[in-house]
């Protein structure tokens, strides 16, 4: 598969959590990409592997607007 097509799966499992209310809680990074921990009102929580540049770069544009929507 290529790293493109990669990236819309990772937007569309981020995108997916997000319209279901979850927010981002935590990002833990290393060498084999990013773990997005997210969580809803109910607690529930998920856990994403992102590894591609540009799934990186769009979950830090979710944070920044989930962090001015929270302010």
């Amino acid at each position: 598969m290529s790293e493109y097509q990669t990236y819309l799966q990772e937007r569309d499992k981020l995108d997916f959590y997000i319209q279901k209310g979850y927010r981002i809680k935590n990002i833990t990074e290393n060498l084999s990409g990013a773990f997005v921990e997210l969580e809803n009102d109910a607690q529930e929580k998920e856990t994403l592997h992102i590894v591609t540049p540009e799934g990186r770069k769009y979950f830090s544009v979710l944070l920044i607007k989930q962090q001015k929507e929270g302010a």
